[in-house]
């Protein structure tokens, strides 16, 4: 439903969002980056552009979309502890089988607010989600709208073995996990008010939005939700690319190619989003700045270079605006930290899964990388009060929040990460400015999960924190570079059309505006 008075958006204007995961900005460069290097100077630079905290994928992906900060949206961490999902192990949040398991659990309402691709699929515009990593089932909570969702008041049962995917970072499924689920989101459930209504929402639907995620073509989501995408394109699509290959760079470019010669071979739509999986999945292989990492880069590069190729062969390039942007930044591991070890030697009992009911006092820890999320079961405020004087007192800890106040803590709201399901503490580790072997500063403590040397993120460092973004197409003046502090939920609007970053900037909240918040949610 459109506002009173409003126009349906121009069909014949586009957004194209382009996502460099794990991309800093001090990486740009004409040798690196030539594609990225001439777009910036036809367009505006955001030199001061930063990510939301945690700095991980799944949180800022979902910032990217909404522009809505974790603790309103609902991803507050890659990995989480969600005992009404899986009451033994932490989660990864975008997991199909997480993600159906959080739907039926909040009707619905797995993320608490709508997308972008949401808000222009209500205006009648089409869009494409393209994306080489699991992240993408994210992007759009309507895609491939099939039926109500079953079971909405049915309590979930625990995650069996191979629903899990254990954490490993920024690790990609293979494709035999990968999938769309088809659950409706708030907006379908508004709008439908018979079951004819239900019909041609979802037929309607079903044209107006496309979402690919790690290859997922024509498969289905181990719950035999239906694909996400319209069946009569899958051969399509595999006679011109094959089948999902198993390399990084490999994968970005099946994907590019798959947006670009498959999803836009009938028109470009009026939203695209392409997130591609480099250059962070080789960084946290092996480090910033190290040769893999560098080729990595030049292979997003390319990527980029062939969507503006291709918007030029549609002559569609300057109908178009073209967002480049990372969703975090980097660091190096100075030391990995075994914090279970560390807190069962002094008297903790800490642990990565739960192999019976878990006790009082016992503490689950969700490992994010640069970050830890502490999960006290019962919750007693004096035990935690003792973990965190711990944590205060280690040389790893840097900023630590808690849910209730504390002294010497944040309120996990003063970090925007406040959540029902959220840890009782969580806690950055320290970082400082040093070199890597490569030259590269940025270097941090980390979890377990990755050792000294290699890459990872979502510490509060600067070098995490500070992403990039660039943006070109007729609705941006050329060849400027703006020095005001952005952010990633400045991407997409919010219900009413603005970002909730407190120096948002006038004219890209015009932008929005003027193109899809007239859409009222």
């Amino acid at each position: 439903m459109l506002a009173p008075g409003a126009q349906p958006p121009n069909q014949s204007r586009h957004a194209v969002v382009v996502v460099w995961d794990g991309m800093r900005p001090d990486f740009i460069s004409e040798e690196n980056t030539p594609a990225l290097w001439k777009l910036a100077r036809e367009g505006v630079t955001f030199r001061n552009h930063h990510s939301v905290y945690p700095s991980a994928t799944m949180v800022n992906g979902t910032a990217l979309v909404t522009g809505i900060y974790p603790g309103r949206n609902g991803i507050i961490a890659n990995h989480v502890y969600r005992p009404d999902i899986d009451p033994k192990h932490a989660i990864d949040v975008e997991l199909p089988a997480v993600v159906k398991k959080g739907d039926e659990l909040s009707g619905g309402k797995y993320i608490l607010v709508p997308t972008i691709a949401e808000l222009v699929q209500r205006a009648r515009g089409r869009t494409v989600m393209a994306a080489a990593k699991s992240v993408g089932l994210l992007l759009d909570r309507q895609a491939g709208v099939a039926g109500q969702l079953s079971n909405a008041n049915a309590v979930a049962s625990p995650l069996v073995e191979g629903e899990r995917m254990k954490v490993r970072g920024s690790a990609t499924p293979t494709t035999e996990n990968a999938g769309t689920l088809t659950l409706p989101s708030p907006l379908e459930r508004e709008r439908r008010t018979s079951s004819g209504n239900q019909h041609r929402n979802e037929t309607d639907g079903a044209k107006r939005r496309v979402t690919l995620f790690a290859g997922n073509a024509g498969l289905r989501a181990r719950s035999g939700a239906p694909d996400s995408i319209p069946a009569e394109i899958v051969p399509s699509i595999t006679a011109t690319l094959g089948p999902f290959p198993s390399g990084h760079l490999q994968q970005d470019a099946w994907t590019t190619k798959a947006l670009t010669d498959c999803f836009w071979k009938d028109g470009v739509p009026a939203l695209s989003v392409l997130w591609l999986g480099e250059p962070d999945l080789t960084q946290h292989e092996s480090a910033p700045g190290s040769p893999a990492a560098i080729a990595a880069i030049k292979s997003s590069d390319e990527n980029l270079a062939a969507v503006l190729s291709a918007l030029d062969q549609r002559d569609a390039r300057g109908r178009t605006d073209v967002f480049v942007v990372s969703d975090h930044g980097f660091s190096t591991i100075e030391r990995s930290v075994d914090l279970r070890r560390i807190l069962n030697d002094a008297g903790f009992t800490a642990k990565t899964e739960f192999n019976d009911q878990p006790k009082l006092g016992e503490i689950m820890l969700a490992g994010n990388g640069g970050s830890v999320l502490f999960y006290v079961i019962g919750h007693d405020q004096a035990f935690i009060r003792r973990l965190v004087e711990f944590l205060q007192r280690s040389d790893f800890a840097g900023v630590i929040f808690t849910k209730e106040p504390m002294e010497g803590t944040f309120g996990l709201e003063q970090a925007t990460i406040q959540s029902p399901h959220g840890p009782d503490v969580e806690m950055a580790f320290r970082w400082n400015d040093s070199k890597n072997q490569f030259g590269i500063p940025g270097m941090i403590d980390a979890d377990w999960q990755r050792k000294a040397g290699e890459g990872t993120h979502v510490t509060l460092s600067r070098f995490d924190m500070h992403n990039m973004l660039i943006a070109a197409g007729p609705d941006f003046r050329g060849g400027e570079v703006d020095e005001l502090p952005t952010g990633n939920t400045d991407l997409a609007p919010q219900f009413c059309g603005f970002s909730e970053s407190n120096r948002h900037k006038k004219w890209m909240a015009e932008f929005y505006l003027k193109r899809w918040s007239m859409v009222i949610p």
